[in-house]
């Protein structure tokens, strides 16, 4: 196939971005990711060559290095971006709130900065559910307005959109991507999730704690005013949140305005608490998990699930997969890096 279309994946050794990087290799596109290895390894790199049967262009760089971003896209030509570079963990950003609006909104400038030099147009945008706060009605839709951010980490991502939203009279056309929770693994096995230390998002402590990495898993709260009185969320499978990704990307390519401003919620349209993945988890790996209750986590959204029916008419895309089987993906991913048979 001549003249692939090549994009540029920040960010690209994460979690979802790997995963997206093996979705735009199947879907025919030419990538270039970049990562500082920061928060991933190599492996993952080599994880998504091994998988797809496909060599890609690798480079170790920092979205705020705005010399490396320089060079990058003078030696590149890209027809489109995808931004995933960012901090994410909710718990990390009420403690280090600096660090997450340096890096996550400085390396969105950076990258903007950059990509109006070289002409380069089109940006899919990682952002996150956490934009809408404590929303009034569940489930939420992109209609519902922004509140008070219950993190810096939501703050980060509301001030991006808001960023973007002006860019957009300038040219950039944006697709943002309102993530729910991304779980699960490769069903290969080869690539997941990649906590460094002590893990904060829910299943791969889930997971750890099945391996015995970790000795019990606490659950946040059950005062809440839910089913269980556990925390509610949108638990999506990371692949499907890839797959998204590709049908942004060629959302925009059929486009002719240069004004766009589009958001989507990016979830399943289920409510599932904590406790129900939890006994869910040791009904599909029939693993016994040892936890308890522990008191409620600063900056936690009590519940919160999407609306999907926007991004399910807009780009014919609907979720494959189930709980059931994000977990089962995750539990082959933990088992393979832990040597567990």
């Amino acid at each position: 196939m001549k003249n692939k279309k090549r994009v540029l994946v920040t960010g690209g050794a994460g979690y979802i971005g790997s995963h997206t990087v093996i979705e735009l290799l199947n879907a025919g596109y030419e990538v270039t990711a970049i990562d500082t290895l920061e928060r991933s390894e190599i492996r993952i790199v080599e994880g998504v060559k091994s998988i797809t049967g496909m060599d890609f262009d690798f480079q170790k760089i920092d979205c705020l290095d705005e010399a490396a971003m320089e060079q990058l896209f003078s030696s590149n030509q890209f027809d489109s971006v995808i931004h995933f570079a960012a901090y994410k963990s909710v718990n990390e950003s009420v403690e280090k709130p600096l660090l997450y609006y340096k890096n996550n909104i400085g390396s969105l400038m950076v990258l903007l900065e950059v990509m109006k030099r070289y002409q380069v147009h089109d940006l899919i945008f990682s952002s996150s559910c956490t934009v809408y706060g404590q929303p009034d009605q569940i489930p939420v839709d992109e209609s519902a307005p922004f509140k008070r951010a219950e993190s810096p980490y939501g703050a980060t991502k509301q001030l991006c959109e808001r960023i973007l939203e002006d860019m957009a009279t300038e040219g950039i056309r944006v697709v943002s991507l309102r993530y729910f929770n991304p779980i699960g693994a490769h069903p290969s096995g080869i690539i997941g999730e990649l906590p460094i230390g002590v893990p904060n998002n829910l299943v791969p402590y889930v997971t750890q704690t099945a391996a015995g990495v970790r000795a019990q898993l606490t659950v946040f709260g059950n005062d809440y005013n839910t089913p269980d009185g556990s925390c509610l969320r949108d638990f999506i499978h990371v692949c499907d949140v890839a797959s998204a990704h590709v049908k942004a990307i060629q959302f925009l390519e059929a486009k002719s305005s240069d004004k766009i401003f589009e958001t989507f919620n990016l979830g399943t349209g289920v409510g599932v608490s904590v406790l129900e993945l939890v006994k869910k988890f040791i009904e599909v790996t029939g693993v016994t998990l040892q936890y308890k209750i522990g008191p409620r986590r600063p900056g936690d959204v009590e519940k919160v699930y999407a609306n999907p029916q926007k991004i399910s008419t807009a780009f014919g895309w609907n979720a494959r997969y189930d709980l059931g089987q994000s977990l089962a993906h995750a539990w082959q991913w933990e088992k393979r890096i832990r040597g567990i048979q």
